[in-house]
Parts: structure tokens; C-alpha cells; sequence
């Protein structure tokens, strides 16, 4: 079965020319032209990504993926025109999934949808890993503190995943960007740092230590 993608986005121009390309790649599209009615569709919809615009009628990118995180860890790829660095962390700490910079390649953009679809499914083995109070379910990609439910995206889980994998183990953030993005960054790598912090701040316990100028630890071993 296709997957399917919603793309929302106020330039009918570009929304045509993304929804004809990956429909040329075998993916379902829907489209919604302001923030309002794309959040709409995405409630009564079952998208398997989402492409959302930042600056949109009635409801801002921003305050879109916003809401659809209190209730779903849908992938989201946020399409923007703003490129500062700022507005990038902003959609990270927001827990988007990925940020594409207007204009890009439409060829990119494809790459980055195969790649986050991919992490969705792929990045681990279905199995527990259990450390400390923590336990995630890797089939299902459902994180547990004392056995009470932590609500986590995709790459947020896979980041702590990742980090338990290797618990003793110095982790850097260009090793984490490597096995979590699956592809060459171009941009900052404290895009990291955003979800380390949406991660310590959801599991609520002191487990994820920095290591200055270089990544992160998790001390002692996974069971």
C-alpha cells in the first residue's frame, strides 16, 4: 500500500509541483492550502508524513505541528523560507522531524521523505531495551518510565534508543546525526542539543550526561 503524505502549503504553485513529484514516486498525496484546514485534515486523516509550510494563513507551520505533537508522533518535515539558525532550532524543539530550506531541489526533497520514512521503520530491531527505570519497546517505538507511558517521536525515541544501545559509550553528534538522519547534514549539528533537551525534559530523569565538545553518555550497561 502507498504511503501517504500530506503536504500543506499556501503556494498553490509550489504545492502542485511537490504533490505531482511524489506522487510520481508512488506516494498518496493530499494537499491543504492554510494551516487551519490542513490540521483538520490531518485529525480525521492516516498520513504517514507531513510537509508543512511555515508561513501560512490562519494557522502558522509553527503552531501546526505543534498541535498535531499533543497527540501524534506523525513524521513531520517542516518546508520554510526562513534559513536562520534560530528558526531551524525552533521546528527542532517543536519536534519536527526534518527542516528544508526554500528553494530546494526537488530531488532533495524526495531523499529527505524516503529518509524519514525509513526511520520510522527500519532504524531498529524489534526488541526491549531496559535501563535504570527506562523500558522501550522497539517494535512499537513506546517509551516507559516505571512502566507510565512517555509520549516520543520517532527520533526522539531512536536518539535514546541509540544512546542506551551504547550505554558507557561516548556518543558524538555527528555519530548521532549519522544513525538518526541517515544522511549528510548540512547545518548545524546542535540541532542535537534541541532534542537531547525535548528528551531529558519528557523522561524527567537525569540519565543523558553531556560530554563538553564532544556528545553525550548514558554510564553503565542497557539490559
Amino acid at each position: 500500500m502507498a504511503e501517504e503524505i500530506l503536504v500543506i502549503e499556501d503556494d498553490q504553485y509550489i504545492q502542485e509541483l511537490i504533490a505531482e513529484y511524489l506522487k510520481a514516486q508512488g506516494y498518496k498525496v493530499e494537499t491543504a492550502s492554510n494551516g487551519a484546514e490542513g490540521y483538520q485534515m490531518f485529525k480525521t486523516g492516516n498520513f504517514n508524513l507531513v510537509l508543512l509550510d511555515v508561513m501560512l494563513p490562519n494557522m502558522d507551520g509553527y503552531s501546526v505541528c505543534k498541535m498535531i505533537r499533543q497527540h501524534s508522533t506523525t513524521p513531520i518535515i517542516i518546508l520554510t523560507a526562513l534559513s536562520e539558525e534560530k528558526d531551524q532550532l525552533h521546528a527542532f524543539e517543536l519536534e519536527a522531524d526534518d527542516y528544508l530550506a526554500k528553494p530546494f531541489s526537488f530531488n532533495v526533497l524526495v531523499k529527505r521523505v524516503e529518509a524519514v520514512l525509513r526511520r520510522t521503520k527500519l532504524d531498529m530491531k524489534p526488541k526491549d531495551l531496559s535501563y535504570e527505570r527506562l523500558r522501550l519497546d522497539c517494535e512499537s517505538y513506546k517509551a516507559y518510565l516505571d512502566d507510565v507511558p512517555i509520549e516520543m517521536t520517532v527520533r526522539e525515541f531512536t536518539i535514546l534508543a541509540y544512546l542506551i544501545e551504547n550505554a558507557g559509550r561516548t556518543i558524538t553528534r555527528e555519530m548521532i546525526l549519522d544513525r538518526v538522519w541517515g544522511y549528510d547534514f548540512f547545518g548545524d549539528s546542535r540541532l542535537v542539543d534541541a532534542h537531547i533537551k525535548n528528551i531529558r525534559k519528557k523522561i524527567g530523569v537525569p540519565y543523558i550526561q553531556t560530554i563538553k565538545g564532544v556528545g553525550y553518555l548514558i554510564e553503565g550497561k542497557a539490559r
